[in-house]
């Protein structure tokens, strides 16, 4: 097991690649899931077949199989990326379909009234996305956003099939340089875990901020003392 820590700079430094991809691909994932889910809501026909052709292509197809064709076919006719922004690419695509779903849904969520009263105050269809749709369907897409979110970070152990040295890869060039192959793929699990409650973390921090933007109150929750009190409507039941 000491020599497992020992190797912390190997595992700082795939940790970081490891970020790094969740990062990148999680934003390009959210631009892409923005722009393809309100597409997906547009009156016009052609703007939603543009939602379908991109949601069904890239939710249809594995992430491994998008970053092969990134990094290997293309290259062929001429289109080189580098092995990071290949692996961002690929992460991106494949997870920003499943989110422009989750937009597309959150802003049909919003209840039809407040639709009827932008048309009743004369908004045009900007206004009435930015100022009345778009924060209140925010707010429904941050939980779904939060478990893609960790699922890409989970995605980016494909990368170290294409030579990038992620966590994954460091795990297994230290149980191959070690012998330690409990310790070493023990000390991943535990590392993939904490990046994932991190970003857990981040997530819940964001409903707050947008459930008291919208002036939304969280419902208290009942201390362990109220709990162990008995109270009424304190998770006591009858």
């Amino acid at each position: 097991m000491s020599d497992v820590l020992d190797s912390y700079p190997q595992w700082l430094d795939g940790a970081w690649v490891t970020v790094r991809l969740t990062l990148l691909g999680g934003a390009l994932a959210l631009v892409l899931a923005l722009l393809f889910g309100m597409a997906g809501t547009s009156r016009h026909a052609w703007v939603r077949v543009l939602n379908r052709v991109y949601v069904e292509f890239f939710r249809g197809n594995a992430t491994l199989v998008l970053l092969f064709w990134f990094f290997y076919a293309l290259p062929l006719i001429g289109l080189r990326f580098t092995t990071m922004f290949a692996a961002v690419l690929a992460l991106g695509l494949n997870v920003g379909a499943y989110g422009a779903e989750v937009v597309r849904g959150s802003i049909n969520a919003v209840p039809k009234a407040q639709y009827e009263a932008t048309i009743a105050l004369n908004f045009t269809p900007f206004q009435r996305m930015r100022r009345v749709l778009l924060p209140q369907a925010f707010a429904l897409m941050l939980p779904p956003f939060g478990n893609l979110l960790i699922e890409l970070m989970k995605g980016t152990a494909i990368v170290s099939l294409v030579g990038l040295v992620d966590l994954t890869r460091v795990s297994k060039n230290i149980q191959g340089s070690t012998g330690e192959t409990v310790a070493a793929f023990s000390m991943v699990l535990v590392l993939y875990f904490v990046i994932a409650q991190v970003l857990q973390l981040f997530v819940r921090y964001a409903e707050r901020r947008v459930d008291r933007m919208l002036g939304r109150r969280l419902p208290a929750e009942p201390s362990l003392g109220t709990i162990a009190a008995g109270a009424p409507g304190a998770g006591v039941a009858g």
